[in-house]
């Protein structure tokens, strides 16, 4: 572990004398590199999905493994748009002089060694890589198991562009020992590592949480929620809750509890409940929402579980105070959304609602590096400290100060 560390901490030095250009120029051809290997990575993704089926993974992990031509060409497009990103390296963020004639310029640099460890989907593969690389950082990568031959097809078509360009294999590198005695051994070599972005399920982001000696910027859980106001287009507040929670049940940004104001729940609840019995949703409500419409009873631990599935919680709330307070109790600091026509209530809800991005009349399904303009993403992170959000290539690097003088002493 240690000589595979070194071999990344090297070539993190190596990556730092790269231009712009010429990490755009080899991003555009890793793009190429995905499309031409697109029946390799296919036939390695085959591999794991008759594994998926063997130990009976779920539909929302097969979901998110499954990799075909028009999504080899989705993690092309999106390393394509990485490299038309402004350079992020090398800013000079401010820069002021002092009383006594000093220069100090805040200049935007790479975070060095990044580890990412992440399950299920392949995509994070290409995606992390071309960002870390674009950000002049190196990328040690832990992928899940059910996804090791997709992960290990998509870095050596990845890989392949660094050999032609002269460059070590190692700044992509896929962790050589998966095992949890691996990850182990990785969250605490702070030495070589510079950091550590875990995204996955609950015990994985809590186990490294707990037990890392490197930095830690978690993706934890989606406990995401969209509350109803008395005041919404209860027409346009449909549409929203059914995208979502329908368009893509298998991911982090999808609501899995929605919350609706009393004063409008016996009117809005049987056409939502309309609406969610043609997308095939099973539903679970509070006591108030069963007086209303049929519904399986939730519990306070169903309104505490990403369930990734078309599967969704149903609360009857007394108004905003009521939502926020929901929300403060089960939320997990992700995405939350309210839908209304009230301008005072909007502002009540984005200002009481602590979550790294919070909407108004619009689906969560949004909180993304690509839908927000990143062009990919590492994750999504709940952490206040030092990215929140979709964590593109801003939040890929640090900053230091330049000083300039000219003799002067203190």
């Amino acid at each position: 572990m240690e000589q595979f560390l070194d071999e990344a901490k090297a070539g993190s030095r190596i990556l730092a004398t790269l231009s712009g250009a010429q990490k755009n120029r080899m991003l555009r051809e890793m793009a190429e590199a995905l499309r031409m290997c697109t029946m390799d990575i296919i036939e390695a993704n085959a591999q794991d999905m008759k594994t998926a089926a063997e130990h009976n993974l779920s539909s929302a992990l097969k979901e998110r493994l499954y990799l075909d031509e028009q999504r080899i060409e989705g993690m092309a497009v999106a390393i394509e748009e990485i490299a038309a990103l402004k350079e992020p390296v090398g800013r000079v963020l401010e820069g002021w002089m002092t009383e006594n004639g000093l220069k100090i310029e805040k200049v935007t640099i790479p975070i060095g060694v990044i580890g990412i460890i992440y399950e299920s989907r392949p995509n994070v593969t290409s995606d992390t890589a071309a960002l870390c690389f674009k950000s002049s950082n190196v990328c040690v990568l832990k992928g899940g198991k059910e996804a090791e031959h997709s992960n290990a097809a998509i870095a050596t078509a990845l890989q392949s562009v660094l050999v032609k360009n002269g460059l070590p294999k190692s700044l992509i590198a896929l962790l050589p020992d998966a095992s949890r005695e691996g990850v182990a051994k990785l969250i605490k070599m702070d030495k070589h590592v510079d950091l550590i972005v875990p995204r996955g399920g609950e015990g994985l982001i809590r186990y490294v949480s707990e037990n890392a000696t490197v930095p830690v910027v978690k993706h934890d859980k989606g406990q995401c929620h969209t509350y109803i106001d008395k005041e919404a287009n209860l027409e346009n507040a449909i549409r929203i809750a059914i995208n979502a929670k329908v368009q893509r049940p298998g991911v982090c940004n999808a609501m899995e509890t929605l919350l609706v104001d009393r004063a409008i729940a016996d009117t809005a609840l049987p056409q939502l409940k309309a609406a969610f019995d043609e997308a095939h949703t099973q539903l679970k409500g509070c006591a108030a929402t069963r007086a209303i419409i049929e519904a399986d009873e939730a519990t306070e631990v169903d309104y505490d579980t990403e369930y990734l599935a078309n599967i969704l919680n149903i609360r009857v709330v007394d108004g905003v105070e009521g939502a926020i307070d929901h929300i403060v109790r089960h939320g997990s600091g992700h995405s939350e959304a309210i839908i209304t026509e009230s301008i005072t209530t909007a502002e009540r809800f984005l200002n009481g609602v602590d979550a790294a991005a919070v909407y108004v009349n619009a689906s969560t399904r949004f909180t993304d590096g690509g839908a927000f303009g990143f062009g990919a993403e590492v994750g999504i992170s709940t952490n206040k400290l030092h990215a929140r959000g979709p964590m593109g290539i801003e939040g890929l690097t640090t900053y230091k100060y330049k000083i300039y003088g000219s003799g002067q002493i203190r």
